[in-house]
């Protein structure tokens, strides 16, 4: 469920892919989409139907859900356009498990997808196997021709998929964090391990190259490549750690108006915040509800589920601010953050717009990223919930301000 943190293994595995993909694309292919559907299938053994069913808040959706929607997504762009002898498993199911494509048709609506007690968790399972046959016959039968206009398909939806299965964790532990019995999802997990540095490095001041700039898969968001200037600024090579918040919760970090975006000081009083999501007190001790259940917090692991609003204001506390995205992906590159990926999503102080020369595409696969370029903010990095191979420097997340049942943390930055 983590990142790799062998990289001379992970580049290894990376060059044998990206042969694999030249020279058998159909090979390549289908054992690629057996990969990611297992995985999916893996974080979900672990849940009861009754599990899979419950959606804790409108954020968040049912494990259920993400399974379905995610083969209809296959179901949607790759076998209804591309295998004229596909039978749909059950026409209904289009208005179920839609998400956000408008072009794709009318969808239920997304508070609601916990109502959908029907189809099954079994069912769903169906679908899926149903849906999984038929892309891989439709590959395994595809000429180099059909195969070269599959592949971006299946790539995308690859992707797509990888972000529900994050999503499928974040939103379950939400749920039984909302349980007075607090299970666990996994009793055997643990923490991955936490490789930062000490104290902060410069920046390399100038103008910088950031965006996607090799030859791999990346999300429209991404592109293009531009230039932007980088004043001198330093960045902490650690990310802010629960000893830390502590020290800020205790000098009064959630009553002081001024440490507070006007937005922000009216959410912590209306949600009466008092700590990160998923802190508990008991008698005066800090626990928070972790995938292995209710845990005491170990001061020097990171801080995690933290909302923009709360990262702002312990940076504005802290003396220091949030780095910008573009600084964030200097940093990286220049190798200055060891724990950059694979522990918690990084706020940034930049709202989520597109870059320079930025165009969607016209077709429903349009809608991906582009129809959300406003009132949120990005995040960069990875968590330990994401997915392997599917971290980069460049990758864009972004959530609105108030969100913090992601894996999401914060380092700081400062101006020299």
């Amino acid at each position: 469920m983590n990142i790799p943190v062998n990289k001379e293994k992970s580049a290894a595995a990376a060059a044998s892919l990206s042969r694999d993909r030249t020279q058998n694309p159909r090979a390549y292919w289908a054992a690629a989409f057996r990969n990611v559907r297992g995985e999916t299938e893996a974080r979900s053994a672990l849940l009861s139907p009754e599990d899979q069913q419950i959606q804790s808040m409108p954020d968040a959706s049912p494990t259920k859900w993400h399974r379905a929607h995610t083969t209809w997504f296959f179901e949607t762009f790759l076998l209804g356009p591309h295998a004229p002898r596909y039978k749909t498993f059950d026409e209904r199911f289009a208005f179920l498990f839609n998400s956000y494509y408008v072009a794709a048709g009318p969808r239920h609506a997304r508070p609601k997808r916990g109502l959908i007690t029907r189809p099954t968790a079994q069912e769903v399972s169906e679908y899926r196997a149903h849906v999984d046959n038929a892309v891989a016959a439709l590959i395994e039968g595809a000429d180099d021709a059909m195969i070269a206009t599959l592949a971006p398909i299946i790539e995308i939806g690859l992707h797509h998929e990888q972000q529900h299965q994050e999503l499928l964790i974040t939103d379950i532990l939400y749920a039984f964090t909302q349980n007075p019995t607090y299970p666990a999802y996994d009793s055997k997990w643990r923490w991955p391990r936490i490789e930062g540095g000490a104290g902060y490095a410069d920046i390399p001041a100038g103008i910088h190259s950031i965006g996607h700039d090799l030859d791999t898969f990346y999300f429209d968001n991404e592109k293009p490549v531009h230039r932007v200037l980088i004043e001198p600024v330093r960045i902490a090579r650690s990310l802010v750690t629960n000893a830390e918040w502590i020290e800020f919760i205790k000098d009064g970090g959630y009553q002081k108006p001024a440490l507070w975006l006007s937005d922000a000081w009216m959410q912590i009083q209306t949600e009466d915040w008092r700590a990160p999501g998923h802190w508990i007190e008991r008698d005066g001790e800090w626990f928070s509800m972790t995938l292995a259940g209710l845990r005491p917090i170990n001061p020097d692991l990171p801080v995690c589920h933290v909302s923009y609003y709360e990262a702002d204001a312990f940076a504005r506390w802290a003396g220091k601010h949030l780095p910008t995205e573009m600084e964030w992906e200097v940093a990286a590159r220049a190798g200055l953050i060891d724990d950059a990926f694979g522990i918690v999503w990084q706020w940034t102080r930049s709202a989520y717009a597109p870059y320079p020369g930025y165009r969607a595409t016209s077709d429903a696969l349009g809608e991906y990223n582009g129809k959300f370029m406003i009132n949120q903010m990005v995040l960069r990095g990875s968590s330990l919930a994401t997915p392997d191979h599917h971290a980069r420097v460049t990758y864009r997340n972004f959530f609105y301000p108030p969100a913090r049942w992601q894996f999401t943390g914060l380092r700081l930055a400062d101006y020299i």
